[in-house]
């Protein structure tokens, strides 16, 4: 089944693994994706330039540049494109640099191209239901479309993570969300995350949103998750 029957999404698969790289273009192929395979950071990078890519699937560990740089400069230059990140390492702090470079999830390998395939319709899905890009809450002005935050007209610079945990709680205004939907709705599993993560990233949105006018405030709600109320 196509994913969009009219045009197939574009899918930029850059991984040196030689067995890997054509398994994942052909399971795309069938999910209904076009994709274009690339071994090399450097040529995926000047390749993005020119063709109009949706998704990006990155491994981490690549000639030329590094999947988190490759990643950090795809996000710079397409702020909407999905980007799934694969790593050999199930360790946080690659997670976590994955993350801070712009990935919107990463997957551990081995694994099954199932749950590959699961975590960009996921993605996806989380990405369409944004339905209009820009957010007012108070005095924040959330832009999906340029991935941006002001708080009263000065920006307020956030990570990718950063930004989805805080779009996340603003769309959902006053209202409590449990840790474990925070966990899937920006991390796409609760079963390979330390479920701590959730409270570093309140703790990061915390220090960029406290010193600036927001007229907001993130507050815990013990054994639950967070909100975002008006202060």
């Amino acid at each position: 089944m196509s994913v969009l029957p009219d045009r197939p999404v574009r899918v930029l698969v850059v991984e040196d693994d030689t067995q890997l790289g054509p398994l994942l273009v052909r399971g795309l192929a069938d999910e209904g994706y076009d994709a274009t395979w690339l071994q090399d950071g450097t040529a995926a990078l000047i390749e993005s330039q020119g063709l109009d890519f949706s998704v990006a699937v990155l491994d981490v560990m690549l000639p030329g540049m590094s999947g988190f740089e490759l990643c950090r400069r795809l996000r710079a230059a397409h702020p909407a494109l999905v980007i799934l990140m694969l790593t050999a390492r199930d360790d946080v702090d690659d997670r976590v640099k994955g993350l801070d470079s712009g990935a919107d999830d990463y997957l551990v390998k081995p694994f099954a191209f199932t749950e590959l395939a699961a975590r960009l319709r996921a993605l996806r899905r989380r990405e369409n239901l944004i339905t209009s890009p820009r957010l007012e809450v108070a005095k924040l002005l959330v832009d999906s479309h340029d991935h941006t935050v002001t708080a009263d007209g000065v920006p307020v610079p956030l990570s990718p993570k950063e930004f989805a945990l805080l779009r996340l709680l603003a769309q959902h205004l006053d209202t409590t969300i449990p840790r474990e939907q925070i966990l899937l709705e920006i991390w796409g599993t609760i079963q390979h995350t330390d479920p701590n993560i959730v409270d570093q990233y309140i703790s990061y949105l915390r220090r960029k949103l406290d010193p600036v006018n927001t007229g907001v405030a993130l507050r815990t709600v013990r054994g639950v998750g967070f909100r975002l109320e008006r202060s």
